[in-house]
């Protein structure tokens, strides 16, 4: 995953869905922008054989390929949108067989030598506002009662047309976060589930309380100029996890771009205070263990590090 690599890609994808606009009195269509860690995330390898010392993070580039044994893997339960499932999370259309799947990978051939468990979980996260390079968000919310108020209505006009939709709120941002991360949990119920349908030798658990998850949080995802909107979002996120059983929630980024984006966290900031780093920026593993000892930019622990490699590599500090 190297951060900001895939902006070509994630453009040019843009583009596309945005050509599916169609005139609507209420409502959108097109859904919001996040990126995802680094170019595919990948890891600890040293040699085509994996590392039973290191970890991998993979999600949909790695679809289809075989993966070798590592300490640990975090999957990325998104497509590259923070609306799109990976298809590969679980058996699909693409990947029908629970051999294909990058969660029962993780599950099963992570040796769990390290710190890490043997998986854990990645998810794209955004925040959009009600619309986009003047096109409607189609998933934002309307209402809901949040611990920012009320997400409610109001009206904006694009293209000579007016709607009806969510406001750019606190609140509204907050719901989104949390419907994101309620699909992201129900996603990883119906991924474990369609995998323990086919009887293979290890069944996979289903329940999000069994995977730490990692908020993957870069300045090449949409986010607002007002930080305390995007901050509302993530806690809408990590509220999400937690209401579906998530126990452990941490943030993938770097100090630069967490502080550009929700301003900076202190312990006035609730769920995004002291939660657990993931550091990415290393090209090395010597490199990314020295980064261990970088100050936490969440102001809790930095317990994973990565450096880059094809797929890249992860640390457990």
């Amino acid at each position: 995953m190297h951060m900001g690599s895939r902006a070509k890609r994630l453009s040019t994808r843009l583009a596309v869905q945005l050509l599916a606009v169609s005139v609507l009195v209420v409502g959108a269509v097109t859904p919001a922008v996040a990126a995802r860690p680094g170019h595919g995330g990948g890891g600890g390898s040293t040699g085509s054989g994996g590392s039973t010392t290191t970890g991998a993070d993979v999600s949909y580039p790695q679809c289809g390929t075989t993966l070798p044994t590592f300490a640990f893997g975090i999957v990325g339960v998104n497509d590259g949108l923070a609306n799109n499932l990976n298809p590969c999370l679980g058996p699909s259309t693409s990947y029908p067989s629970y051999t294909q799947s990058e969660l029962y990978w993780a599950t099963t051939a992570s040796t769990g030598s390290t710190s890490q468990p043997k998986a854990s979980l990645y998810v794209n996260t955004a925040d959009p506002g009600n619309m986009y390079n003047g096109t409607l968000i189609a998933d934002w919310p309307t209402s809901g009662s949040t611990p920012d108020g009320s997400c409610s209505t109001t009206t904006v006009t694009s293209r000579g047309h007016t709607y009806t939709v969510g406001a750019n709120s606190d609140a509204c941002a907050w719901q989104y976060g949390y419907f994101k991360a309620t699909q992201d949990a129900a996603w990883l119920t119906s991924a474990a589930t369609a995998i323990n349908n086919q009887a293979p030798p290890i069944s996979v658990s289903a329940a999000p309380s069994s995977y730490p998850w990692w908020l993957d949080v870069e300045t090449g995802n949409t986010w607002q100029s007002d930080t305390t909107m995007n901050v509302a979002e993530l806690q809408g996120m990590v509220a999400g996890l937690q209401a579906a059983s998530a126990t452990t929630v941490g943030a993938y980024s770097t100090a630069s771009q967490w502080n550009s984006i929700t301003g900076g966290t202190t312990t006035s900031t609730p769920s995004l205070s002291a939660i657990p780093d993931w550091i990415p920026g290393a090209t090395s593993q010597a490199q990314a263990q020295s980064n261990c000892n970088l100050p936490s930019f969440t102001s809790g622990t930095v317990m994973v590090t990565q450096w880059t490699g094809s797929p890249d590599n992860d640390y457990a500090c």
